[in-house]
């Protein structure tokens, strides 16, 4: 595993922006881009209740992968990444991750890469509530 991942956990619990921040905290970073996934009232339109996740017992080694795949990049200073599971309401954090890298672009364009294929490839399923009683799982194929 790379020394530039410095944290990565799946839990049930609430996140922390402050705690992924000191982690990739460096002082070779000159930037650091942070990116917070909340849960949302709504769905295409729908309106939303709360939502609750579930993850694979392999999820965290599919995290470990996309994280090191980042961190193949020699310019990734550092990479943290969190992801909650269980029930969560309208404003909770889902998903926090952040890279620090010596310069902004590197750092915006990781951090997005990092969001982008966690979403994609690690198996953490969304099971939506709606206000009119329904509800429908996202993200399980």
């Amino acid at each position: 595993m790379s020394d530039a991942i410095r944290l990565l956990d799946i839990r049930d619990g609430v996140l922390s922006s402050d705690e992924v921040l000191a982690a990739v905290s460096d002082p070779a970073a000159g930037g650091t881009a942070l990116f917070i996934g909340t849960v949302r009232n709504h769905d295409q339109d729908k309106p939303v209740d709360r939502l609750g996740y579930e993850a694979h017992p392999d999820a965290l080694e599919h995290l470990r992968k996309v994280a090191q795949r980042v961190c193949d990049d020699p310019a990734v200073t550092a990479l943290a990444a969190v992801h909650r599971t269980g029930d969560l309401e309208i404003g909770d954090a889902a998903v926090i991750v952040a890279v620090a890298a010596a310069h902004r672009d590197v750092a915006f364009a990781a951090c997005r890469q990092l969001i982008d294929e966690l979403k994609a490839e690690v198996p953490i399923w969304k099971h939506q509530h709606f206000t009119d009683g329904g509800s429908e799982w996202v993200g399980a194929h």
